[in-house]
Order: C-alpha cells, then sequence, then structure tokens
C-alpha cells in the first residue's frame, strides 16, 4: 500500500489502496489546482525548489520492446539536467536501472556558466532495478517504499513538480502518491489524442484534415470504410490505416487501392476486403493477427493518403499554462521512413518558412479548444502539406499527441542550451543576441557494426573528431539515448548550426564518422604469435 496525504479525522491515513477510480481523479483534480502557484514559483529562484522527473514510457504499444531499449527511452529525457543551470534547482531523476555515471558527467558537462560538480551535487539519481520492459510508472507503484523514498527527497511539495512523458492513470497515481502535480494533460482527455478523437476535434474546429472514417473496430468496418472514401473521391489510390493508440507511425498500414474504381461496383466491396487483408503494414515487427486484435480492441481510423507534387509532414509543439493561455512553442519538419515511409525518425528546426505559418493557425485552434476542455502541458499537432503544380501549399492535420514527442527533447536541448527563444511571426529560432539557430535530430541512427563500440568509445570518438558541442560558438552535436548503443547499436543526436545546412553537414559527418569508427572497432585483430 502506499500511504497518501492525510485527509479527514486527526490521525486517520489513507492509502492508494483504498480509493476507488472516481475518487482517485477527484483527488488528481484537486492536486493539479497547485500547479498554477508552483508554475509561478518556478521563477522566483528559492532555494527549496525541485522537479521529480519519471520518464516513464507508458503508452499502448503494438509491441513491446526490450527493457535497455526502454532505459534508453527514459534515458533520452536527461537532457532535463540541462535544467540544473539554475543554481538553485534540486532535481530528482528516476530510471529502471541505475544510469551510466560517465553519462551524467556528459550532460553535465554541456551546462552553460555552471560548475558541474555544484549541478552535481543538487540531482539525485535513483534506479528500481527492474529491467523488465514495462513502464517505470508501473515499477515505482509496485515498490511503495522507493516511493517514499522519492517523496523524503522532496524539500517542499508546494514548490516542486512531477515531469513525465506522457500521462496516463499510472503517472496520475505517482503524482498522488509523491503530493506533487504534474504539468500534463489528465488521463480523463486521453481520448483526444486518439486518432479517433482527434479526427472528432479536426471536424469540431473546422480544421482540414484528409477525408477519412474513425471509430472502426474490424476488417470489414475498413474495408466499408475504404469504399464510402472511393465514392466520395474516385481519384483515391491508397488509404492509411491508423490503430488509435499507435506511435510514430507504428500502428500505420497502407492499402492500396489502385484500379479498384475500373471494376464493376457489384465487385468493389470484395475486391476492397481483399486488399485490406493484404494491407502493408509500417512496423515489420508487428504479426497481422496483432495488429488486428489491436484494431478490435481499441479501435482506429482510415484515411486518405495525401498525393501531389511535394508532401511533408511538419509538425506544431505547443504548451498550455496553468492559467489556461497557449503558446506556440516550435514548429519541425519531421524525418519520415520505413516501410511506406510513416515512422518517425527524427526532425529538423525550424519547418520551412514556406509553410511554417500556414499550419500555425490551424494549430492554434486546436491548442485554444483544448485549453477550454481542460488540458495543460505540451503536445503537438502533425500535418501533411502538399504543394501543388503552380507552388502553393495546402496543410492537413493529420495527428494529435497530448504527451511529450519525438520533437520535444532535441528543441529543448537547443532551448536550454542557448536560452533562445522560437519566433512564430518569422519562423525563426533567435539567441539572446539574435544568433538564427537551426538543429537536425534523430533517435535512429543505428546500424549493426555500432555495437561494437561502448559508451566510452562513443566518448572517445567525440573528443577526438571534435563532435562535441562547443559553448562558444553554440555549435555541435548532443548525443542521446547513449546507453542502448552497445546492445541495440542505436543512439539519437541533436545537431545545432547556425544555418540548416550547417546544422545537416554536422549530421551527416556524425553520422559518417561513428559509422566509420564502429567498422574499425569490429576489424579482427591479428592473432598473436
Amino acid at each position: 500500500m502506499t500511504t497518501l496525504e492525510t485527509r479527514g479525522a486527526p490521525g486517520a491515513v489513507e492509502t492508494l489502496a483504498d480509493l476507488d477510480e472516481d475518487a482517485r481523479n477527484l483527488r488528481f483534480q484537486r492536486l493539479q489546482k497547485r500547479m498554477g502557484a508552483v508554475w509561478d514559483s518556478m521563477k522566483l529562484d528559492l532555494d527549496d525548489e525541485s522537479v521529480v522527473v519519471i520518464p516513464s514510457v507508458s503508452l499502448n504499444l503494438t509491441t513491446a520492446g526490450s527493457g535497455s531499449m526502454m532505459q534508453a527511452m527514459e534515458e533520452r529525457f536527461l537532457f532535463l539536467l540541462l535544467l540544473l543551470r539554475q543554481p538553485r534547482l534540486r532535481m530528482i531523476y528516476v530510471t529502471s536501472m541505475p544510469i551510466d555515471p560517465r553519462i551524467i558527467e556528459y550532460y553535465l558537462a554541456l551546462l552553460p556558466g555552471v560548475i558541474p560538480s555544484h549541478a552535481l551535487a543538487r540531482l539525485s539519481t535513483l534506479s528500481v532495478g527492474d529491467i523488465s520492459p514495462r513502464p517505470l510508472s508501473q515499477k515505482l507503484l509496485e515498490r511503495p517504499r522507493l516511493l517514499a523514498k522519492i517523496a523524503g527527497m522532496i524539500p517542499n511539495r508546494a514548490r516542486s513538480h512531477l515531469i513525465h512523458y506522457n500521462t496516463t492513470e499510472l503517472e496520475r497515481d505517482i503524482a498522488l502518491t509523491l503530493g506533487i502535480p504534474m504539468y500534463g494533460a489528465d488521463p480523463r482527455l486521453a481520448e483526444l489524442g486518439s486518432k479517433t478523437g482527434c479526427r472528432r476535434l479536426f471536424s469540431e474546429v473546422g480544421v482540414r484534415h484528409p477525408l477519412g472514417f474513425e471509430n472502426l473496430h474490424t476488417l470489414e468496418e475498413v474495408a466499408s470504410a475504404a469504399g464510402d472514401i472511393l465514392l466520395t473521391r474516385p481519384t483515391v489510390r491508397q488509404v492509411i490505416v491508423k490503430l488509435n493508440e499507435g506511435v510514430s507511425g507504428s500502428g500505420n498500414a497502407l492499402v492500396d487501392l489502385g484500379s479498384i474504381t475500373s471494376l464493376p461496383e457489384s465487385e468493389r466491396p470484395a475486391e476492397i476486403l481483399q486488399r485490406v487483408l493484404r494491407m502493408r503494414l509500417e512496423s515489420p515487427k508487428v504479426p497481422f493477427d496483432e495488429y488486428v486484435a489491436k484494431l478490435q480492441s481499441d479501435g482506429g481510423i482510415v484515411e486518405e493518403r495525401i498525393v501531389g507534387e511535394e508532401v511533408l509532414s511538419p509538425s506544431v509543439q505547443m504548451r498550455i499554462r496553468p492559467d489556461g493561455s497557449v503558446e506556440l512553442l516550435s514548429t519541425h519538419d519531421q524525418l519520415l521512413g520505413g516501410a511506406t515511409g510513416q515512422s518517425y525518425l527524427g526532425c529538423t528546426f525550424p519547418a520551412d518558412p514556406a509553410y511554417s505559418r500556414l499550419i500555425s493557425e490551424p494549430a492554434m485552434a486546436i491548442g485554444e479548444r483544448l485549453a477550454t476542455q481542460g488540458v495543460l502541458g505540451r503536445f503537438a499537432v502533425d500535418f501533411i502539406v502538399v504543394r501543388d503544380s503552380a507552388g502553393a501549399w495546402s496543410e492537413y492535420a493529420i495527428e494529435l499527441n497530448l504527451r511529450k514527442g519525438g520533437t520535444t527533447h532535441p528543441f529543448l536541448t537547443l532551448q536550454f542550451l542557448t536560452d533562445g527563444r522560437y519566433d512564430p511571426e518569422t519562423g525563426r529560432f533567435l539567441t539572446p543576441d539574435g544568433a538564427v539557430k537551426h538543429l537536425a535530430a534523430t533517435d535512429h541512427l543505428e546500424a549493426d557494426a555500432l555495437r561494437a563500440i561502448s559508451v566510452g568509445d562513443l566518448f572517445d570518438v567525440v573528443a577526438r573528431h571534435g563532435l562535441h558541442f562547443d559553448q562558444s560558438r553554440q555549435v555541435g552535436i548532443v548525443f542521446h539515448m547513449i546507453s542502448s548503443i552497445t546492445e541495440h547499436g542505436r543512439v539519437g543526436m541533436t545537431a545545432v548550426g547556425d544555418t540548416a545546412a550547417q546544422a545537416m553537414q554536422l549530421y551527416g559527418r556524425a553520422q559518417e564518422v561513428l559509422l566509420a569508427e564502429a567498422r574499425r572497432a569490429g576489424e579482427e585483430r591479428a592473432l598473436p604469435e
């Protein structure tokens, strides 16, 4: 049992297990009202301010990852250590397994104008000691004594809040147990971020989105919806099926409808169903039967695949403050790949000014609606933009992510390193002295050869080849997900440059250097005489 803050009669003790869902939600709603005061205190440089970082990946994924990859995803948010540039802030960072001290040192060395040892003294890292591929929040709730230890390390609950990756009932229960609010949406609003929910929201707000249908649960319903799309728009040649809870494109599938309209109308439904049965899944790791089961249990949508002279996928990152105001934080161009080109691999920032303002206006309309419904924290709206033969761009909203995402950590890394900000009017990121900055980032620099490189080897390569971030010029590379390089042959990075071309040049050079060093590390040595 996990003890909660006492209410009611003197001496009474209430535990999380004593509360049903309604009681937990009511208590959480009261707790979240403290976030406004916490937000205001963050600007006062108080000596009892703290944050608790629990980067649990609590998503309804189509397939479970390995425990070590879950750990790497938890470490993806170590850029938050850059918050320790605030000289009095204390941070408690929790992970499934201990973080290699060299990785901690790497991030603290990036702090501008801060003595690393001073920052380290204000950082507490704790680990569960559980490498299983389950959400960190679930692991913590199974260990009340560890949660009590974390709670005891918070200097003042009135000036502390929880930082998370996404919000589910698990994260809600962590916040209740610690007695601190979290800067994120109430999990009861999660439906707004599902594929079905966001399509309905786009319709309500009047934001353009692809032709399609939502709340589908069977392949027959998908086939029927695809047929209705063809009836409305006979020129459609492909449709995309999306699971409601799919992440980074992993829940998507492509259905080819080419030549269907040439068939007699009576034969079309049967042929469309056959095409649906042969749909191409975006994730090669997901068995077809498992995909269908997820569709049946969680639902999904089908919509036309937007085509044109040029098709790109930018996104808009936003946040809703505790006072309900909406702020547009950034725009990104997403780098996509995978079997059908729908998997998120990375991003460049900022998005092309040719359409960055075009997507900002509908994003703000969506944000304003979310604010009226009580959403709090960071979120992102993904778009498709298509250029016609005359060079004009059109935008279509396609997804709403009520959580931090793949573009969050690169942008905040840049922001924390430079103290700069994004100007929505010009579509540029400017440092306090007026310098323009760009970035190119990925979570997917991966190759089997990279397994030959250890964490120490990576830092050696960074030092020898000058791949580190240079604070004097505010240019260079910041790596993340470092612990996954040896087991999974995968690492992430954010390349920062003064121009888009320079950022991409640094990105390409870092990739080339790492792969070359990995090949050399994997070469067999001559046997001893």
